[in-house]
């Protein structure tokens, strides 16, 4: 057999593009070093596995050869560079110089991976830039991938690496999606000789190690030999490849000279060992299938390659014996690919110097995981040859021209010349896809294109198709393409398209031609003989079948010597032989080629190619003489009968498949009742990707009309994927299908308009409300993008995974939509914020340009909020200290004014030092820091400024006041406020972000940054090493804020590292041969806390009982006065640590809490029996420490501390016990015991744990006061005299301290629940309380006593009043309430000339008024345990007296309130434009004991209920889409900033407003929407037609009113077509209104898409008609008329109820039929000829082409016969004669043939019987 001759189209001279790089890159060439590699790989490997495993492409996409799709991976020393093309992709530079690298897949990441083998570790590069690097205890000698991790080669030594013989690892299999490997044939003694080798040495002793995920250990290999394991150990079974495609490997055993191939397997099920403890559920073990001695080296080159069926081939290269060896495997594959066994079949060999695997003659064709994958081989005379398995294709030469060099064509490559311009070539390499790289004779490398595939997309649709068939078949079909001469324009790479589709149907008509001439030969020789008998009979159809799949043609090819390839054998056997090969032959030619057409035919922009390709077909029929497939083209295409050769067709009794009336058949009467056979039989496999459009069609129709599936096969036969989510309808599924088949709106708009509308239907009904769980891309189909936006937010993804993402956005999405999309997704809502920022000036200041820490707080959102009301702005005001504050005084002071000025400049300073704390909480978590800059500071101004003399400014005087005293804490204070502003910073801070802030010498202002870092949990980046370099400054403040912050960032997690650092700063807990440490009192307090939030909820008995020690231990600090303040701090961390663990914390709770009333001073008894007994001497003398009064416990200073600890241990445990034991007092002697103070705390503590009866009513709190103190109280109201037995002021104390304690737990109790009541109810006190202080107009209610003031001193007035304004704050948290701002602005103007407004006032104003506007209204309260308790630290009723009061409680606990805040905001962002928009919410909480289930509405912006009660959030309202989040509600805090769980998004929600509908922003009533522009809404089209036609310049354009309604640029654009001032003419105008109409429909029903389905079946109806009348062809084809019978076929359905609809179709049913009527008049017009339809069902002939009038009579003969149905004039005709074999000749025949002909038209059926008629009345005539 001779072969073809091809040239190699070459691409230019190669260069590694890194040297390129490097040239570029300018770096001396002496730097770096003498070696290089590189490999070349195909652009796949790197992608991710969603995409890999995505269906290849319907069609062929051809581009020119390029090098544009190679990329590389160049390394030289220590570097590598990644380049695409001609471009640098990536640069990665490693620690040391690299040995080895290659891609890699492992499970579970979805990301392919660079590994790169370094000396001592490998480090492996996600694609998107993240680095893991691992240390290797082994001295590794090379890497290999595998299907499912990294393949580890031992050292020889096994200690220290080697460098690898071979050159770095071609990464040449292209990556495929990974498969379980699992060999399911294990049988009882290999289970038991696994448990036996489980025990054994592992990683140690194997010589290979496999690496399944970067976090995990490498693991050992086994190895399976006779049904024995054991660990692979043999140094000497050196890896020379590997395949990531298949589990396969090869070795070389330089011992035994010997190759072997390897296939991978995963161990059993733990189970099935008998729980083996060392082998996991993934261990990798190795089998040998194949060994053999063939040569005394390795293998040169290993690849796999696909033999002619499909089947994988391994080859190796041999070069000692100039050969390549080929081992075809047998691959046993269960579903989904998933394979069951690999084994060797045959093996031959190849001469050969050189080969490598190209893609040549199958393109877009796998053989399962493989694609088809040729073979070209130079052999050892230099002779390129291109084998597809061991078939011989043809020799490929060098161009005329090589670069500079002139290569001789009329030589051949085998004869010797010595010539000076004679090349040869001696090597071969860098292969990918269908490009390799040729080593000429002169050392040059050329980039050479095997010519894969046709430019022609047509002709590479149809190689694609043909592969298909069975392999003898395509295997001669490929000789004849690659082998004969002739075949010319594969070897050029500028042959035009149409001449290459002329060659491919030249080549196609060969084979016709010869089948022809041997049939015609042979059509005298008898086939009436056994051997033909047996030849056709089922026995040998059958063991065709079998044998095809060992690879032994199930037909045998004539294979004749000699140059002639089709020389004739005059034997009759032969003769026959041939003509049954080639009818066969044919016959798939057709059926794949027909297919294909059918394909074709359901893409509205290949029609020309359709056309093309029915020519071919036509041509085929008629060398077969198959009249019915002939017929249904020329019915497609009537133009073509001038194209087609005469022949003589037979009445067949097959029909050719038809998908149109398949799919019509479909819609009328279901899937289940209609045959399959209109279904070509190659779309049934799912690997023919030629076909993959209509099998994903099909699919799609089988789905939305009942089919059943199983597995990934319908019950139509064709296979189909479904993206993972909910069912509940037929539609569902259908667009879960898909998606899956990544089938998205760009694909819809290529069918044919009728095919289509089906599918939109099902997109629409979806459309309202999708299940919740679906894929991101699947609501982009539906065209719910703002559903499709929160799922890929909330998705889980990493954030590699985004570009995957936006990639199935992009596909699903239409093109024109593309751009309103945000080209970057907002991580969190303050990305969304900075879209339109406002800014707000204080109007009372100077100096603008001052930062006071609050100017990022405006922006688009807060004004979407507060719209143009100033509440932040005043805020701000009030809450800024970075100004000089104004000092009222005379225009001329004198001496005494300016003393008054320092008092007045006093007074002020204690105002100006509290507002940090309120500043803090007002922008909580508001805004990022670039991690560039460092953060800035707000000053703290104690100045004054006169407006009475210009704005002067005057400060304090330090000779009076001690400045730097003041300013200590306050600055403390203000470094929080500037730290706690700053939001989690995607997930974390930077380590390096906190050094570059820190100071070279330790202030204040960092101090208060780590605790507010701390405070947001930054600091688990520090080491610990840096956490001691704090410590080592030995700056007091800098440690408070370092301790806290720590144990804040590890709250519950009793870190060990953290609890030494804490412990240490406690002095009584070190050891007695400790150095004596002088610590401070403040110190201590502040480690005492920092352990109970460290221990938080554990209920460590240890610590619990040194924390219980500590509550009565006399401090060891340098202030004794501050002693009250270490026991509070000692209680709360007490509580903390058994933070709602009640009596179940541990088994000496009894006298556990018998300790702490104590120390409250209750008379119960102590218990000795566990505190005393069993104490070390040194333990004792800790005790002895205790704090005593002679024998008694100094209760003043241990009754706080003790009862804080009782109320957060029993914190909502409803304990009786426990509760009455905090007795309140019930006598007066008792009142005179117990300070009020200490009431108050007992009342809180008291209501904490009863939490469930805690009431927002008046009798709540009158139920709280003692009947002693209420009979004291009134008396005091109805003026009774004072006895002398009744202490009225220690009643008034009482009074007031219980009702400030029960207003504080009712605070407590609904803190951030803007609950209305318990609101009412403290603003009631608040100004009751206000009012005894001093008389204003504000009237109390009479249920409140009066006159309590004279009995009380207003400093505890004072304090009562604003904790109880600081708990309504709590409740109304982040809510910006308008009359409690009033109020706290209120009390803020106070000033201090009478002494009792002092800093702790200051302090809890402040407060008050950032904890209203929390977050800057973004953030609240929660009421779970640990906010609970956070907040009852923060208010804790002890305030200071000064900004340096530490005595009684920490000013630092005070900022612990930002553990109980919770981001709960959620913000309604338009989807289309990227904007905060206005929305309404339905919110619905959960039954509780105290309400039942209870929906309200929130206008968006808002702050949402707690997680704990809150079920479903719904988007409602009739301007946007409906949209509702279900949830369960959980016991739990909200989800955190990147929680990839949040059903919120971080606090945005995407919604999308409907076209019609204004936003609440541009129409706040709603009297702007479309349907209420017009009052009667049956004349809105009408309206909108009167809009369309007025052109007047001036005049309201529908453009405009589209814009306002719709952001879709499609329709809008429309609309400007609609009001264009050309239309005149009346036809134009006539067509204006029906486009005003159409625009109109697709406004008001929010349908943008129908605009394309309108103006299609508008156009074609007219241009139909104009064709008729005027004679002008515009349609050559009746394929629009197929696409038109679907509309009317939907139509039906929807009648039917085969697709169900509660609103109707999608398009107006009358528009339907009026189209139907319409050309049912065309085609029954007078201009129709009846003649030529007459003649076609008498002869079956076709009107002549003899002048221009006959082509369009065929064309309007066509149009009549595919509308009204009639079927192939044989069909018609036996029907006839059946009907009058039983029916007298005078009776109508239309009611039979209706019953024979039932998808025949009426109309048509009355013309069939007109003309019988008219033939009978001929023949009796």
């Amino acid at each position: 057999m001779s072969v073809g001759v091809r040239h190699l189209s070459v691409l230019g001279e190669f260069k590694p593009f890194g040297l390129k790089a490097e040239e570029q890159d300018g770096e001396p060439v002496d730097a770096l070093p003498d070696k290089y590699d590189y490999f070349l790989f195909d652009p796949a490997v790197a992608r991710e596995r969603d995409e890999l495993f995505s269906p290849s492409h319907e069609f062929s996409t051809p581009d020119p050869p390029s090098t544009s799709g190679d990329h590389e991976i160049f390394i030289r020393g220590n570097r590598i560079i990644w380049s695409m093309g001609s471009q640098v992709h990536k640069r990665y530079t490693a620690s040391n110089s690299i040995i080895m690298a290659c891609w890699c897949r492992m499970d579970a990441i979805s990301d392919a991976l660079l590994c790169v083998l370094q000396v001592d570790s490998i480090s492996i590069y996600y694609s998107s830039g993240e680095v893991v690097c691992i240390p290797l205890p082994y001295g590794i000698a090379s890497i290999w991938p595998l299907p499912f991790g990294l393949l580890l080669q031992k050292s020889m030594d096994g200690s220290r690496p080697i460098s690898s013989s071979s050159s770095l690892l071609n990464a040449r299999d292209l990556s495929r999606f990974s498969k379980e490997y699992g060999l399911n044939y294990y049988n009882s003694h290999q289970l038991n000789s696994l448990e036996t080798i489980a025990k054994e040495a592992g990683a140690i002793t194997s010589s290979h190690l496999i690496l399944k995920h970067p976090l995990e250990e490498p693991q050992a290999t086994y190895i399976e030999e006779r049904g024995k394991w054991s660990t692979m150990k043999d140094f000497d079974e050196r890896i020379i490849w590997t395949s990531d495609i298949m589990p396969l490997m090869a070795s070389y055993h330089k011992g035994k000279l010997q190759h072997s191939f390897w296939v991978a397997e995963t161990t059993p099920h733990p189970k099935a060992v008998h729980a083996s403890s060392e082998i996991c559920t993934r261990q990798i073990s190795f089998r040998r299938i194949w060994q053999g001695k063939c040569s005394q080296s390795p293998a040169s080159k290993v690849f796999l390659a696909t033999d002619t069926d499909g089947v994988a081939i391994l080859c190796l290269l041999l070069q000692e014996q100039k050969l390549m060896l080929a081992v075809r495997l047998q691959i046993d594959e269960g579903n989904d690919d998933f394979l069951i066994d690999i084994r060797p079949h045959l093996s031959w060999s190849i001469p050969a110097v050189d080969a490598e695997p190209v893609i040549v003659t199958r393109p877009r064709y796998n053989s399962g995981l493989l694609p088809f994958t040729d073979i070209i081989v130079l052999t050892s005379d230099n002779c390129l040859f291109l084998y597809s398995g061991k078939e011989c294709l043809c020799k490929y030469l060098l161009p005329t021209t090589v670069g500079n060099y002139v290569v001789s064509p009329n030589k051949q490559c085998y004869e010797r010349d010595d010539q000076l311009y004679n090349l040869k070539i001696v090597g071969l390499g860098d292969a990918v896809e269908g490009r390799i790289n040729i080593n000429l004779s002169n050392g040059q490398v050329f980039r050479c294109a095997l010519r894969r595939f046709p430019s022609s997309s047509l002709a590479s649709d149809c190689i694609a198709a043909m592969a298909g068939m069975h392999p003898s078949f395509y295997n001669h079909f490929i000789l004849l393409l690659w082998g004969d001469n002739d075949s010319s324009y594969l070897s050029s790479s500028s042959t035009l398209v149409d001449s290459e589709w002329d060659s491919f149907t030249s080549s196609v008509m060969k084979i016709c031609k010869r089948y022809f001439s041997s049939s015609t030969t042979s059509a005298t020789t008898t086939s009436d003989t056994a051997w033909s008998h047996l030849i056709h009979s089922k026995f040998h159809k059958d063991y065709c079948k079998r044998t095809s799949i060992s690879g032994i043609s199930s037909v045998a090819m004539p294979f004749p010597g000699g140059s002639d390839y089709f020389s004739a054998n005059n034997i009759g056997k032969e003769q026959n032989r041939d003509s049954l090969f080639y009818a066969k032959l044919i016959r798939e030619t057709l059926d794949s080629l027909h297919a294909l057409y059918e394909n074709l035919k359901l893409v509205s922009l290949r029609k020309r190619d359709v056309g093309l390709l029915a020519v071919l077909l036509c041509n085929i029929a008629a060398a077969l003489g198959e009249a019915s497939f002939a017929d249904y083209y020329i019915r497609d295409f009537p133009c073509i009968l001038g194209e087609i050769g005469s022949y003589s067709c037979t009445v067949s009794p097959k029909s050719p498949p038809n998908l149109f009336r398949w799919l019509e058949s479909c819609l009328k009467h279901g899937c289940h009742s209609v045959d399959t056979s209109d279904i070509p039989p190659l779309v049934f496999s799912d690997k023919i990707c030629a076909v993959g459009w209509a099998r994903k069609i099909i699919c799609f129709y089988s789905l939305l009309l009942g089919a059943e599936r199983v597995g990934r096969k319908l019950s139509t036969g064709v296979y189909c994927d479904l993206a993972k989510g909910s069912i509940r309808t037929k539609e569902e599924v259908t667009v879960l299908a898909m998606v899956a088949e990544k089938f998205g709106r760009q694909q819809l708009d290529i069918l044919p308009v009728g095919v289509s509308l089906p599918l939109r239907h099902a997109l629409d009904k979806c459309r309202e409300s999708p299940p919740p769980d679906w894929p991101a891309a699947a609501y982009v189909l539906i065209g719910r993008e703002d559903l499709a936006m929160s799922r890929f937010s909330s998705s889980g993804q990493a954030k590699r995974d985004e570009s995957n993402n936006s990639a199935d956005f992009i596909s699903n999405s239409v093109p024109y939509m593309l751009h309103l999309r945000p080209v970057t997704l907002p991580s969190s809502i303050s990305d969304v914020l900075k879209l339109n920022t406002v800014n707000f000036e204080d109007t009372d200041t100077l100096d603008k340009s001052i930062e006071d820490g609050m100017e990022h707080i405006f922006n688009s959102s807060t004004q979407l909020r507060y719209g143009r009301d100033m509440r932040l702005n005043e805020v701000r005001r009030l809450l800024c200290s970075a100004r000089p504050v104004a000092i009222q005084t005379a225009v001329s002071p004198s001496a005494s004014d300016q003393d008054f000025q320092q008092h007045q400049l006093w007074n002020l300073a204690q105002r100006t030092t509290s507002l940090p704390f309120g500043r803090g909480a007002f922008t909580l978590a508001t805004t990022y820091t670039l991690l560039t800059e460092t953060l800035s500071f707000p000053k703290l101004s104690l100045a004054g400024r006169l407006p009475a003399q210009q704005n002067a400014t005057v400060s304090l005087d330090p000779n009076v006041r001690n400045i730097p005293e003041l300013r200590s804490w306050p600055e403390f204070h203000n470094g929080v406020a500037a730290g706690l502003r700053l939001a989690p910073f995607q997930g974390k801070m930077s380590r390096t972000w906190i050094q570059y802030n820190k100071p070279e010498e330790p202030n204040v202002t960092h101090a208060g940054l780590l605790l507010a870092l701390g405070l947001h949990e930054h600091l688990r980046v520090l080491l610990i090493t840096d956490v001691y370099k704090y410590l080592a400054q030995e700056h007091d403040i800098t440690t408070v804020g370092i301790l806290l912050g720590m144990a804040a960032s590890y709250r519950g997690t009793m870190h060990p590292a953290v609890s030494k650092m804490l412990f240490l700063h406690i002095p009584s807990r070190h050891p007695s041969s400790f150095i004596e440490l002088d610590l401070p009192t403040l110190l201590q307090s502040a480690a005492l806390m920092a352990i109970g939030f460290l221990y938080e909820g554990s209920a460590h008995p240890l610590t619990l009982k040194i924390l219980l020690g500590e509550i009565g231990r006399r401090s060891s600090g340098d202030n004794v006065l501050e002693r009250e303040g270490y026991a509070v701090a000692a209680g709360s961390a007490l509580g903390l640590v058994a933070l709602g663990r009640g009596k179940d914390a541990f088994g000496f709770m009894d006298t556990f809490v018998d300790r702490l009333f104590q120390y409250i001073g209750g008379k119960e008894v102590y218990h000795d029996r566990y505190f005393g007994s069993g104490q070390s001497a040194s333990e004792h003398n800790r005790i002895a420490g205790q704090m005593m009064d002679s024998a008694q416990i100094n209760v003043d200073v241990t009754a706080p501390g003790a009862t804080m600890a009782l109320a957060l241990i029993f914190l909502k445990t409803e304990s009786e016990a426990v509760a009455s034991r905090l007795s309140i007092p019930m006598t007066h002697f008792d009142l005179q015991y117990v300070r009020p103070d200490f009431i108050m705390l007992r009342i809180i503590a008291r209501n904490l744990i009863m939490w469930s009866r805690i009431c927002p009513s008046g009798d709540w709190i009158d139920c709280q006061i003692p009947e002693i103190v209420k009979d004291g109280i009134a008396k005091l109201t109805d003026d009774a005299k004072d006895s002398d037995e009744i202490d009225v002021e220690a009643l008034v104390q009482a009074y007031v301290n219980i009702v400030a304690g029960a207003c504080i737990a009712l605070g407590l109790k609904f803190a951030g629940t803007k609950n209305s009541d318990a609101q009412e109810l403290l603003y009631s006190y608040a100004r009751y309380f206000l009012n005894e202080i001093k008389h204003l107009s504000l009237i109390s209610g009479s249920a409140f006593p009066k006159g309590i003031s004279a009995h009380v001193d207003r400093g505890t007035l004072e304090i009562c009043l604003h904790l109880i304004v600081l708990s309504l704050s709590v409740v109304m948290a982040g809510s910006g309430h308008l009359p409690t701002f009033r109020l706290l602005r209120y009390l803020r103007s106070r000033n201090s000339a009478e002494g009792h407004i002092n800093f702790g006032i200051q302090m809890t104003v402040s407060l008050a008024i950032g904890f209203l506007f929390l977050g800057g209204g973004t953030q609240t309260f929660s009421t779970e345990n640990s906010a609970v308790a956070a907040l009852l630290i923060t208010l804790y009723p002890r305030l200071p007296t000064g900004p340096n009061d530490n005595r009684c409680h920490l000013q630092a606990f005070r900022h612990l309130y930002v553990i109980a805040a919770e981001s709960r905001w959620v913000q309604t962002v338009d989807v289309d434009t990227g904007l905060p928009v206005y929305a309404p919410l339905e919110v619905t909480i959960t039954e509780t004991d105290n309400y039942s289930e209870t929906s309200f509405c929130e206008i968006t912006p808002c702050i949402l209920p707690e997680r704990s009660m809150l079920k479903n959030v719904r988007v409602c309202g009739p301007r946007y889409w409906p949209q509702v989040i279900h949830l369960v509600p959980e016991d739990k805090p909200w989800w955190r900033s990147g929680d990839k769980t949040d059903p919120f998004n971080g606090g945005v929600l995407y919604i999308k407003r409907k076209v019609g509908s204004c936003s609440y922003i541009d129409d706040p009533v709603g009297c702007q929407s479309l349907l209420s522009r017009v009052s009667d809404t049956s004349h809105l089209s009408s309206f909108f037609t009167k809009i369309c036609s007025n052109n007047e310049p001036g005049s309201f354009k529908v453009d405009h009113l589209v814009s306002t309604f719709s952001a879709d640029p499609s329709l809008i654009a429309f609309a400007q077509l609609c009001s264009d001032s050309s239309w005149k003419t009346n036809t134009d105008r006539d067509f204006q209104e029906f486009c005003s109409q159409v625009l109109f429909e697709c406004v008001s029903k929010d349908r943008p898409a129908l605009l394309q389905l309108y103006l299609s079946f508008y156009t074609t109806v007219g241009s139909m008609w104009e064709q008729v009348l005027n004679g002008h062809l515009v349609f050559h084809d009746s394929l629009f008329l197929s696409s038109l019978k679907l509309a009317l076929a939907y139509n039906d359905a929807l009648v039917s109820g085969q697709l169900t609809s509660t609103s109707g179709g999608i398009v107006q049913p009358t528009f339907v039929e009026s189209i139907k009527k319409r050309i049912e008049e065309i085609l029954t017009s007078p201009y129709m000829f009846k003649d030529h339809f007459h003649k076609y069902l008498s002869l079956g002939k076709w009107p002549e082409e003899q002048h221009s009038g006959s082509k369009m009579n065929a064309i309007l003969l066509s149009w009549y016969l595919c509308w009204f149905g009639v079927p192939p004039p044989h069909i018609v005709r036996s029907a006839l004669v059946k009907i009058r074999s039983k029916v007298p000749c005078s009776s109508s025949l239309a009611p039979f043939l209706r019953m024979l002909l039932p998808s025949t038209h009426t109309k048509a059926i009355t013309e069939i019987d007109q003309w019988q008629g008219l033939l009978e009345g001929g023949v009796s005539g």
